[in-house]
Parts: C-alpha cells; sequence; structure tokens
C-alpha cells in the first residue's frame, strides 16, 4: 500500500496525520494526491458548499506594514482610499448580494483594529442589516479585544474573520508592526466571545513548504473551521510586486494536503482566485468546499451567480457550513 492510500485510510478513520506525514504527502503524484483530497472532503463535508462575500467598509491608510497588502500607507498602489461606507451602501450591498444567492457576507475594515466608539457604529449597521436581510453576518475588524467581539455578537455577528497569513516562523518577514502572537491572541478572545472563526493565509510570500504546513496544524489546534487560502496577487508599489505568481497546480497540491490536514473544515479559496484560468474549478475538485465569491478588497472577483452555475454543474449544494 502506498503512503497516500495509508494516510488517506488513516484520515479516513478519524485520525490526525504529523507533520512529517504532511510533508511526505506534498510529494506525491498531483492527481491522485487530488482525488484522495476529494475523497476525504466528501467523506466529511458531503457536498455542501460555503460561499461567502466580502465589502470593503473601510478603504486605504492603514497603520501596518503587511508587505502583500494594497491598503498599507507604507506603499504607494494608487487604490480608492475612504473612510467607512455609509449604513446605507452597506446595507445596499448585504441586499445585492443576497439576492445573487450568497448566504454569508463579510464586513472587512483596513487598520490594525477599530476603535470602541467604531465598534458602536458598526454594531448599529450590523442590527441595520440583520433586520433588514436574512443573510449572516462575518466581520474583519482587525486585532480587537473579547469585549469588542462579544458585542458584535450581541449585534448579530456570526463569524470573525482574522488571518494568520503565513507560520509563525516566516510570519517576521511579512509584516513587523504587529506579530503572529497578536493574531493568536485576537482569535482566542474571538472564540472566548462565542463567536466561529474564520483564519488562513496567503500562498506565494516566499514561504517554504513547511511554512504552509506549520501554519495549517497551527489551525487546527486554534480548531478553525473556515480556512480561507489566498492566493498573492503582486500589487505594483508593494514589496511583493515582484514575486512570481503561483500556479494551478501549486494550488490544488496545497490545498489537496489542507483537506488531509483539515478533514472537516471548509477550506476556502479565497483572494487571488481570479488569477486562475478555471478560477478555481479544478480546485473544487482538489479538497476545496468553499470560496469568497464576488469582489474582493481591492481586485476584481467572479460574479455569484457564475459560482453558483459551477458548483451546481460539479454536484455542490450553496449551503452555510461550519457556523
Amino acid at each position: 500500500m502506498t503512503i497516500l492510500n495509508l494516510l488517506t485510510n488513516k484520515v479516513m478513520n478519524g485520525n490526525p496525520i504529523t507533520k512529517e506525514e504532511a510533508i511526505a504527502l506534498y510529494a506525491q503524484p498531483l492527481e491522485a494526491l487530488c482525488k484522495s483530497a476529494n475523497q476525504i472532503r466528501q467523506h466529511f463535508c458531503s457536498n455542501a458548499f460555503d460561499l461567502c462575500t466580502i465589502v470593503n467598509g473601510k478603504s486605504g491608510q492603514c497603520s501596518e506594514n503587511c508587505k502583500f497588502c494594497a491598503q498599507s500607507r507604507y506603499y504607494d498602489t494608487h487604490i480608492t482610499e475612504y473612510s467607512f461606507l455609509s449604513s446605507e451602501k452597506l446595507l445596499q450591498q448585504a441586499k445585492h448580494n443576497y439576492a445573487q444567492g450568497a448566504l454569508r457576507y463579510s464586513i472587512v475594515t483596513s487598520g490594525r483594529c477599530l476603535s470602541d466608539l467604531e465598534v458602536e457604529k458598526m454594531c448599529d449597521v450590523i442590527q441595520k442589516i440583520k433586520n433588514a436581510v436574512d443573510i449572516s453576518i462575518c466581520v474583519s475588524f482587525g486585532l480587537l479585544n473579547q469585549q469588542q467581539f462579544y458585542q458584535l455578537k450581541k449585534a448579530g455577528v456570526t463569524r470573525v474573520h482574522n488571518n494568520l497569513e503565513t507560520s509563525e516562523k516566516y510570519f517576521p518577514n511579512i509584516c513587523t508592526t504587529h506579530t503572529f502572537q497578536d493574531k493568536i491572541n485576537a482569535i482566542r478572545a474571538a472564540q472566548a466571545a462565542g463567536l466561529s472563526v474564520c483564519s488562513g493565509g496567503i500562498m506565494g510570500l516566499g514561504e517554504t513548504i513547511e511554512d504552509r504546513i506549520d501554519m495549517a496544524l497551527c489551525l487546527r489546534t486554534l480548531g478553525i473551521q473556515s480556512i480561507p487560502i489566498n492566493i498573492l496577487n503582486p500589487i505594483p508599489g508593494t514589496p511583493f510586486e515582484h514575486y512570481p505568481k503561483l500556479n494551478k497546480s501549486d494550488i490544488r497540491r496545497i490545498i489537496a494536503v489542507y483537506r488531509f490536514i483539515l478533514p472537516d473544515a471548509s477550506i476556502r479559496l479565497a483572494g487571488g482566485r481570479g488569477l486562475l484560468e478555471d478560477y478555481g474549478k479544478s480546485c473544487f475538485l482538489s479538497g476545496a468546499n468553499a470560496a469568497i465569491s464576488g469582489n474582493m478588497l481591492t481586485t476584481y472577483g467572479i460574479d455569484i451567480k457564475t459560482d453558483i452555475h459551477v458548483l451546481q454543474q460539479l454536484g455542490y449544494e450553496v449551503k452555510l457550513c461550519n457556523e
């Protein structure tokens, strides 16, 4: 029996794989690896597919120096900058996304974290959305504390997003204005407030295979069930503007190994999906069972109705997962 078959059976029987086993998996033939990952996905998640949408609620002038980000004030990227979108615009976008078939809507704001007053303001907006639209609300408001997360939960938020971005070891190479531990602390604070957490990272930052696996293992330890896999889109003006883009095979392999490590999670193809020639369709047969649809924060994405049509062709049912 091959190592791939052995580890597939191990995962299917409910046993976690080790770091060494994950590294060994990474070297397996791609098509066989992806086929096994898809079998694991079907076993643990059936054909449920979690499709979410995001809106850039506050753009640019971020105090943090993440080297991949177009919104950092450290870099000249010529993006459109604005303070908070009005509650009317946020509500309008929520209604539009819901009408297109999206069941989850995430409000994302630039900056290290929102102030107490800003959190109160966003709680009012979230309550208005919840009163008007039957859509699940996620927020990405940075490094908040437990009390702030609790306020958001009371307002109607069900999920908080906070990416680890990469491994703890590699993190200082992409950001120095906050730490990996700051991320962990915020995630644990959100969980302590009773919120589900969405956390993943960006692939193509110069990280190693071991870094990718270390991040997945950390997410497993944290009990994260929604894991966005972003593909670096090298933005002119950022320190990573000349980094080579990962290809479809690279992403399929990453997703497949993540499925082995996190067998029952929603593994979500996220930012950079538009860089793939098939917009991620092959990834949805390689272990991924979630995606961000519509536009991203500062780049264009794939139309929601188009995504739903493709997913139905693949036999998926769009529904909320791992709430």
